[in-house]
């Protein structure tokens, strides 16, 4: 019998030692899955799987035991120490982001953002990124990303070729756990289906312009727009963004905050130029909540019929999506419907199969 080819398959853990963002929740919700999913793996590897971290990393997650190593931190750690920790294993990234130096790893890179929106980004990350992210693509053994979308773009940045990579999409069916938290509604004063509920961003692609230009319409003005998120009115008046009375500065919201906002809401709207998948629009959709989305990036390919489609450069059509919804509680009740059916088609154990069966793929290809 010829010995397995790798000690045990290694989960990069730099992600534990940053500030949460929705990558990461990703990465949390597919180690969840792993550890759920240990049967696909039998046979592949000598022992369980493991996440290395810094030493600053705190306990585990989801079950798999944290070995901490080596002295360095952030990217230098990753870099450098990380390469030394899993050289006799099959290393898993789900952060963008790996050694490059390791060569027997399979890394999930989510979009080409820095590639199609580099104004998005400051200088230091869009040029860091643009740097490792072809270098990884080269070296590693496979890369996965989130959408067919993302895998084109990728493709055509020269990340990697078609054929090294696979597609995973999201799983959304974590926003059916979350705890609600009601008082959120009285705290802002809003009135149930009175609001619109969209991602606080002042990044170019996510173009929330095109939401502050259709809420300063007299025609939405009994209608609120809720902006959730670290960005507030003066972040957006200081790009010389008119914003209007009726827009809300939620702040950044819990979990469960979030749920009872998207439960209470009209719809939830996300007019982005470019998306790796889109999961906001998507987590509405699964809580009943109609979801208005551009025809851009990957949010035709996830939201498919379930959503309200309206030009990201015309706050006209925004307008009359919103108003549609708002004129017709059969309409509402019909997009709502259609909504929940296509965010079942998103879960997070079809999302841990795939990836499972990534790694085992991988891992058997001598």
């Amino acid at each position: 019998m010829n010995p397995l080819p790798f000690r045990r398959l290694t989960i990069n853990g730099k992600f534990l030692t940053a500030r949460p963002t929705g990558v990461h929740r990703v990465a949390d919700q597919l180690i969840r899955q792993i550890v759920l999913n240990q049967g696909l793996l039998d046979g592949v590897f000598a022992t369980s799987p493991a996440i290395v971290a810094p030493r600053s990393a705190p306990d585990g997650t989801q079950g798999v035991h944290v070995e901490r190593y080596g002295r360095l931190r952030g990217q230098l750690w990753e870099q450098m120490d990380l390469p030394r920790a899993a050289r006799s294993d099959l290393l898993l990234n789900l952060c963008n982001l790996g050694p490059v130096a390791l060569g027997s790893a399979i890394t999930m890179i989510h979009d080409a953002q820095v590639f199609i929106t580099p104004q998005s980004y400051s200088f230091a990350f869009r040029t860091w990124y643009k740097t490792i992210l072809p270098l990884i693509g080269q070296r590693h053994r496979r890369i996965l990303t989130v959408s067919h979308f993302s895998a084109e773009q990728l493709t055509r940045a020269g990340v990697a070729d078609a054929e090294r990579i696979s597609v995973i999409h999201n799983g959304v069916d974590h926003v059916l756990a979350y705890p609600r938290v009601p008082e959120i509604i009285e705290r802002l004063s809003l009135a149930r289906r009175r609001f619109v509920v969209a991602l606080s961003s002042t990044q170019a692609h996510k173009n929330i312009k095109v939401l502050l230009d259709a809420f300063s319409s007299p025609e939405l003005g009994d209608t609120k727009l809720v902006l959730f998120g670290g960005h507030d009115r003066d972040d957006f008046e200081r790009l010389s963004y008119n914003v209007p009375a009726n827009v809300v500065f939620a702040g950044p919201v819990t979990d469960g905050e979030l749920r009872s906002l998207l439960e209470a809401a009209l719809c939830v709207a996300f007019p982005s130029t470019t998306e790796g998948f889109g999961l906001p629009p998507l987590e509405g959709m699964a809580l009943g909540c109609p979801a208005i989305v551009a025809p851009c990036g990957a949010l035709p390919e996830v939201a498919g019929q379930g959503a309200l489609y309206a030009a990201a450069d015309n706050p006209r059509e925004w307008i009359e999506a919103i108003r549609s919804l708002a004129a017709s509680p059969p309409f509402w009740l019909e997009r709502s419907a259609v909504g929940v059916a296509q965010a079942a088609n998103f879960t997070w154990r079809k999302a841990g199969t795939d990836l499972c069966n990534v790694i085992r793929l991988v891992a058997e290809d001598r």
